[in-house]
C-alpha cells in the first residue's frame, strides 16, 4: 500500500485528493450533531493538534456548496447513512479563521482582521448577485469585501453574512470559526507595553461574536476552535445552549490529536514500526478528559522524516511553531517562587496545582494558579493521572519534546539573569588556577537555577556555556556543534592566553574526581590544545557535574 504524509496541510479536501494518509476523526460530527443540542461548541485545544483540519472537515462535509462524497468515501461518517443523507452538503456554511489577525499595533491586527473577512467574502461573492439577498446587505458585503466597512459594519459581519446565505439558500448557516482567540493572545502580549491594544480588540471580537451567535435567526449550531476559553470578558454571554470541552473534559477528547493505536497502524503502514518506542517518548503523553494523546503535528513530521532516513531521530517540532515565552515569564516571577515546582517536573516528577479553564487573557498573569492553568491548556504540561477529578489534580510534563522546551527556557533564563560578579570571580579563579575556588562558584551557580538531579549531560554543556556568555571574552561551544572539540573554549586575545574545558555529567557524587580525571585525559587524548597557535598561556580543566554539585581540576602542565 503507497503511504504518503502531507506535513502541514490543514486543507481536508486538499489532503483527501491527494491519497494523503488520514487519521480518521469524522465520527465527531455524528457525536456533535446527532447527540448533543449544542448550539454553539467550543473546543479549546494546544496549537497544533489538528483544530483548523478539522474545521476543514466540516466545512467540507455539510456545505452545500460543495458536492463531498468522493473525499468522504470510506471514512467512519459513511455508515451514518440517514445522518449522512440528512446533513452531507445540505446546508450553507460559514467558516472563517481568525490565526492571521494579529500584530504589534492595534491597526494592524484590526486591518488584517479586516482583510480575513473580505476574504470570506471574497470566496462567496456570487450571493450577492442574488434577487432575494437584501439590497442594504449587499452594500455592507461589498464594503467588507472592499475593506472600506464601518466598525459596525465589521462586528455585524458573520450575522449580514448569514442572513444573505439565508436568503439565498432558504436554510439555516453553519458558523465554523476557527482560531478565535489569536486576536486577543497576541493583544494579551502587547497589552504591557506602550501600543497595548488588548482592550480595543476584546470590544471587536466581543461585537462579532455577540451578533454572530446570541440569539441569531439565522444560526443553525456554531463550532468554534481557540486554544482558551475567554470567561469573564462575556464573549459567550446570553448564547443559548453554549458548551464549551477543553483538555479537562472526557466528552470529544479522542478527536483532536493521536491515540496510541491510531500511530501504531500508521506505522504499520508507512513500515517504521521499530519507531515506536521512540515516538512514544518523544511526542505522547497529553492527558485530554481520560485519553493519553500524541501530538499530531509531531508525529507527521517525525513519520515523514523517517520515510526519508530510517534511522532519523525524533527532535523537536514544536520548538519553531509555537510562543514558548510563556515559560520564560513564568520562571521570571520572583514572587511566586515556581523554582521548586520546575524542578520536580523537569526531574520527571508531578505537583498538584489548583487549575482551571476559565480563563481571561488579561489576568493570565495575575496568579500563579491561572499561569498553571495556561501552561495545562497550551500543552506545556498535563494532567498526570486521568481518572483524577476536581480543581486540584497532580501535573507532569508530558514527553521528552516538551521537556526540551523547559530546558531552553531555564538556560535562557540563566543566560538572563546570572549575576556578572560571580562571573568575574569564577573567571579570575580559573585564571589564577583556584580550581578548588572555580568549583564552589559553578555549585552555587548552580543553586541559583533551575536544575535536574536526573538530567542528561547537555544540560550542564549548556549551563557551563551560559557561565561565560558576556563577560567580555569570545566563548566556542562546540559541545552544541557536535564537533569534535572541546565543550568550552574561552580565549583571551588581548592578553593571549585561552581556557579550555570539558565536562562530564557523574552518575553518582564519589564519581566527580574520576571523571574530572576522565575528561582531562580526553583534552590530552584530542590534543585539544595543539590548535590554539600563538596563546601564550593556555589553560586546561575537567569539569564533573552530580546534581548541584560541580568538581573542578586543573591540568598538570
Amino acid at each position: 500500500m503507497a503511504f504518503t504524509v502531507s506535513v502541514g496541510e490543514a486543507d481536508f479536501a486538499a489532503l483527501r485528493k491527494e491519497n494523503a494518509y488520514y487519521v480518521d476523526k469524522t465520527e465527531i460530527m455524528y457525536e456533535l450533531v446527532h447527540d448533543t443540542k449544542n448550539k454553539v461548541t467550543l473546543f479549546t485545544r494546544p496549537r497544533r493538534f489538528g483544530k483548523t483540519l478539522m474545521m476543514s472537515m466540516m466545512e467540507n462535509f455539510f456545505s452545500i456548496r460543495k458536492d463531498s462524497k468522493s473525499i468522504f468515501e470510506g471514512l467512519a461518517i459513511r455508515s451514518h447513512e440517514d445522518f449522512c443523507k440528512k446533513w452531507m452538503n445540505q446546508y450553507p456554511v460559514l467558516f472563517i479563521s481568525f490565526k492571521d489577525a494579529e500584530a504589534d499595533e492595534f491597526d494592524v491586527a484590526y486591518a488584517k482582521l479586516k482583510n480575513v473577512i473580505a476574504d470570506v467574502c471574497k470566496g462567496i461573492s456570487d450571493i450577492a448577485l442574488e434577487k432575494k439577498v437584501n439590497s442594504y446587505d449587499v452594500e455592507v458585503f461589498n464594503r467588507l469585501q472592499a475593506q472600506t466597512g464601518t466598525d459596525a459594519d465589521v462586528q455585524s459581519s458573520f450575522k449580514t453574512i448569514m442572513r444573505m446565505m439565508n436568503a439565498v439558500y432558504g436554510k439555516k448557516v453553519i458558523l465554523l470559526i476557527d482560531e478565535y482567540d489569536v486576536p486577543l493572545a497576541k493583544a494579551s502580549e502587547k497589552n504591557t507595553e506602550k501600543n497595548g491594544y488588548y482592550h480595543k480588540m476584546l470590544d471587536v471580537i466581543k461585537g462579532i461574536m455577540s451578533t454572530a451567535l446570541k440569539d441569531n435567526e439565522f444560526l443553525q449550531f456554531a463550532v468554534i476552535t481557540g486554544c482558551l476559553r475567554i470567561a469573564k470578558e462575556s464573549i459567550f454571554t446570553g448564547t443559548n445552549n453554549f458548551a464549551s470541552y477543553s483538555v479537562l473534559d472526557e466528552r470529544f477528547s479522542k478527536y483532536f490529536g493521536f491515540l496510541e493505536n491510531e500511530v501504531e497502524t500508521m506505522l504499520e503502514v508507512a513500515d517504521r514500526q521499530e519507531a515506536a518506542a521512540e515516538i512514544k517518548e518523544w511526542y505522547d503523553g497529553y492527558v485530554f478528559g481520560n485519553s493519553y494523546i500524541y501530538c499530531p503535528w509531531d508525529v507527521i513530521n517525525h513519520i515523514s522524516a523517517l520515510r526519508y532516513k530510517r534511522t532519523t531521530k525524533p527532535k523537536n517540532y514544536w520548538k519553531n511553531t509555537s510562543h514558548n515565552g510563556i515559560l520564560l515569564t513564568f520562571v521570571k516571577r520572583t514572587d511566586f517562587k515556581v523554582k521548586g515546582k520546575f524542578e520536580i517536573l523537569m526531574n520527571n516528577g508531578t505537583i498538584m496545582q489548583t487549575i482551571t479553564d476559565e480563563l481571561t487573557y488579561d489576568t493570565l498573569h495575575s496568579s500563579e494558579d491561572n499561569l498553571w492553568s495556561v501552561l495545562l491548556m497550551t500543552g506545556y504540561i498535563t494532567k498526570a493521572d486521568p481518572d483524577e477529578e476536581g480543581e486540584t489534580v497532580s501535573l507532569k510534563i508530558p514527553n521528552r519534546e516538551i521537556a526540551t522546551i523547559f530546558e531552553d527556557a531555564v538556560v535562557k533564563l540563566f543566560k538572563e539573569t546570572i549575576d556578572t560578579n560571580m562571573q568575574k570571580s569564577m573567571m579570575n579563579a580559573l585564571w589564577d588556577r583556584d580550581a578548588e575556588g572555580a568549583g564552589r562558584i559553578i555549585s552555587e551557580l548552580l543553586w541559583k537555577t533551575i536544575s535536574y538531579n536526573d538530567y542528561h549531560e547537555d544540560y550542564y554543556h549548556a549551563f557551563l556555556a551560559g557561565a561565560f556568555v558576556g563577560i567580555g571574552y569570545e566563548v566556542e561551544s562546540n559541545k552544541e556543534k557536535g564537533l569534535g572539540r572541546p565543550d568550552i573554549l574561552l580565549k583571551d586575545d588581548d592578553n593571549r592566553r585561552a581556557i579550555i574545558i570539558e565536562a562530564k555529567k557523574s552518575e553518582k557524587e564519589s564519581d566527580l574526581d574520576k571523571d574530572c580525571d576522565e575528561a582531562i585525559d580526553q583534552i590530552i587524548t584530542e590534543k585539544y590544545a595543539e590548535g590554539l597557535y600563538g596563546y601564550e598561556q593556555i589553560l586546561c580543566y575537567g569539569v564533573a557535574f552530580f546534581q548541584k554539585q560541580a568538581k573542578v581540576k586543573l591540568m598538570k602542565e
